[in-house]
């Protein structure tokens, strides 16, 4: 999707880039237009090597709070989830304020699999000629999925929360609500039509945040896990060739990570990817759980609304997205009113 956050490059610019970062000139680009926020092209350099360079929005563009300094966190997150066994693409070079580009990039090796997002279903949604796996591959890719995260989620940390946006905390509830807040926050520079006041949701996410102190230790969450951040071998069995795009990765509670492959929906019990995250860690889904949930859900559909603000989708894709998060966020507020009685209206 179009976005005022992608920063456009020259062919001429985008070969000087690669030339200081990988010692190679760029023969040939593409832009990969799947992603939201930071721009993302292939390029094929003159050494044969097919690489991904991602770029941060421009220096001037007043992004959400939390988006402070995302490529660096990816950085960090990628070469966490390799050390622990996730297959991730390779990063070959993280350049932090680049004098030249006046901002900061990645370079990470090139997949030669397929977007999950680009296969067709077993429907044939996306059309003839796409790529298809079964239900059945689909299921078993999804409890795949489920065994990967669970590895990602072992990953500790020091600290809650988002460490290169400087909003921490040192306990789970205090770094949610620090979240929860500057997001909240970002509303009085990008205004956003929210289904209630500003001040309601804050005092209904509060009353509900007891149920966070159950997490006791910060552990890595990738929190943008959907079909397109998820790379497939389709040469034989279809199997997970990578997970990528670390950007927007906290260090939180593991629930949180089933809140977005489970995107505008419940997590079932019968999920192929609970099977696949119970192989590796029990968990249980509690009453005190599905309230941690519905706090994580809150929070992306949050987000999902006011970062229209900074990047300024075009209108007729992003507002599907935007009545689906408007609805949901107002289903979670509805379902969160018991916990909090006499809050403001």
């Amino acid at each position: 999707m179009d976005s005022r956050t992608k920063r456009r490059l020259s062919r001429q610019e985008l070969d000087a880039l690669a030339r200081r970062a990988l010692g190679a000139g760029v023969l040939d680009h593409a832009e990969l237009t799947d992603g939201f926020a930071n721009a993302v092209w292939r390029l094929r350099l003159d050494d044969g090597r097919d690489v991904v360079c991602k770029l941060s929005p421009p220096p001037e563009l007043d992004q959400l709070s939390y988006e402070r300094d995302l490529l660096r966190t990816e950085a960090a997150a990628c070469e966490l989830a390799a050390a622990a066994g996730v297959p991730v693409a390779a990063l070959l070079r993280a350049g932090f304020d680049d004098p030249v580009l006046g901002g900061d990039y990645l370079m990470l090796a090139a997949l030669d699999g397929v977007s999950w997002n680009h296969v067709s279903r077993h429907d044939g949604a996306l059309g003839e000629g796409s790529p298809k796996v079964t239900p059945e591959d689909e299921a078993r890719l999804r409890r795949e999925l489920g065994r990967l995260l669970a590895r990602l989620n072992a990953v500790t940390g020091p600290v809650f929360g988002y460490p290169h946006a400087g909003i921490t905390g040192s306990t789970w509830r205090e770094a949610y609500l620090a979240m929860v807040d500057a997001l909240l926050g970002d509303t009085v520079r990008y205004p956003t039509a929210l289904p209630a006041p500003v001040p309601r949701i804050r005092a209904l996410l509060a009353a509900a945040a007891p149920a966070l102190d159950e997490v006791t230790t910060p552990h890595l969450v990738h929190f943008d896990i959907w079909p397109g951040n998820v790379f497939l071998d389709l040469s034989g069995p279809p199997r997970i060739q990578a997970i990528i795009d670390h950007e927007r990765a906290f260090w939180g509670d593991p629930l949180a990570e089933f809140i977005t492959p489970t995107i505008f929906a419940e997590l079932r019990e019968d999920d192929p990817l609970v099977a696949g995250y119970r192989e590796v860690t029990p968990f249980e889904l509690t009453p005190a759980a599905r309230v941690r949930l519905d706090l994580y859900r809150a929070y992306l559909y949050l987000i999902l609304l006011v970062e229209n603000g900074p990047r300024q989708y075009p209108e007729a894709e992003y507002a599907r997205v935007r009545d689906q998060a408007t609805a949901s966020l107002a289903e979670v507020l509805d379902r969160l009113v018991p916990l909090a009685p006499g809050t403001v209206a």
